[in-house]
């Protein structure tokens, strides 16, 4: 789920399968306006979906941490950190399982300040490519159950 411009976008439902999911990640682009309230509050929505049909999601988050689109979308940094910040309390409040992968090539504490936010395991992963960031949502996943 890509948040750029204004607005998150669902790409690619939940799904099991790395393989899907790396081959979206591929493709997306980076760079331009982050509205992080947006994505976070968006992948928290989705996360409870997933939970109420019983499943046993996890966000996983790649970003750098630096929000500059405000919830309302308007841009500027103060107000889009603090939307950011707020809506990464409210997952922390919803007990989702997460992750926050930094992809800045070097790691800022504005990454760091909203993993704990969240409640999120975080991670620095300035260079890692598909490969690495799928060993890590996968050691970080739940075992499916049979």
């Amino acid at each position: 789920m890509p948040f750029r411009g204004t607005q998150a976008q669902l790409l690619l439902p939940p799904t099991r399968s790395l393989v899907r999911a790396k081959r979206s990640l591929a493709g997306l682009p980076g760079g331009g306006g982050t509205p992080l309230a947006a994505g976070l509050e968006a992948a928290s929505d989705l996360a409870a979906a997933v939970m109420r049909r019983g499943a046993t999601p996890v966000i996983v988050v790649l970003t750098d941490g630096r929000a500059n689109v405000s919830r309302d979308g308007r841009p500027g940094r103060a107000q889009a950190g603090a939307d950011a910040l707020a809506a990464a309390g409210r997952m922390r409040a919803q007990a989702h399982a997460s992750l926050l992968l930094d992809t800045s090539p070097q790691p800022q504490d504005s990454a760091r300040v909203l993993a704990e936010a969240m409640a999120a395991r975080y991670l620095a992963l300035p260079h890692a490519g598909a490969a690495a960031m799928s060993q890590v949502v996968r050691a970080a996943s739940p075992a499916p159950s049979r």
